[in-house]
């Protein structure tokens, strides 16, 4: 993430962020074709755990082995269970991946303003919880209405009604989420909809330029 000392003072950092299921991918490709550098956060969050990392022995030293694979790489789901209802452990958990994964951004960014490019999107689903508000330029929130994140939820994930609920019910509520964002973006309706309304962001966000 961006720094006053490390990173270029030139480059816009838009942090885009929403609840879970609300369309955050969908939003950022839309950005992606037209040209704008996409950092997604939970990439980084894989990169940094690639077997033999720093971050991966830190993991193994903190939860036990059990976490790795029969190949050696970090079990995902099995350590997101581990962490889903256990505070202390999520704790860690983000002690751990938080520093990494802000050096790889900061040296990512840092390549994409060498490449040439004035702004950016740096998509983080726990951009505010993590308090990283201050790393970017503005916050566009990625919204939708409650009853269709949790239609969208069960449909993607294939899971109940309850298991949706208590997964949503654990993370920020997107009502609180909005009253960070510079921008929101409702994707409640169709694509064809929502992208409309990005086109209307995006033109004020490049002063009717194309970018």
């Amino acid at each position: 993430m961006k720094s006053v000392q490390q990173m270029p003072p030139h480059i816009r950092i838009i942090g885009l962020t929403g609840g879970i299921a609300t369309g955050k991918s969908s939003v950022a490709r839309f950005f992606a074709e037209k040209g704008v550098p996409v950092i997604d956060a939970d990439q980084l969050a894989r990169d940094v755990v690639v077997p033999a990392s720093p971050a991966l022995d830190r993991i193994v030293a903190g939860f036990g082995p059990v976490v790795l694979t029969q190949e050696g790489a970090l079990d995902r789901k099995l350590l997101g269970s581990m962490v889903f209802s256990n505070p202390e452990k999520r704790r860690l958990l983000e002690n751990i991946l938080h520093p990494e994964i802000r050096k790889l951004s900061e040296i990512r960014i840092s390549a994409a303003a060498a490449a040439g490019h004035d702004r950016l999107i740096y998509m983080a689903p726990i951009l505010i919880e993590a308090g990283a508000e201050s790393r970017v330029d503005t916050i566009w929130v990625v919204t939708l209405r409650p009853e269709i994140q949790l239609e969208r939820l069960m449909r993607r994930d294939s899971i109940t009604r309850d298991q949706a609920l208590k997964i949503i019910a654990s993370q920020m509520p997107l009502a609180e989420k909005e009253r960070y964002g510079n921008v929101i973006i409702d994707n409640s309706g169709t694509e064809s909809e929502t992208w409309k309304i990005l086109e209307s962001v995006w033109s004020q966000e490049t002063g009717g330029s194309d970018g």
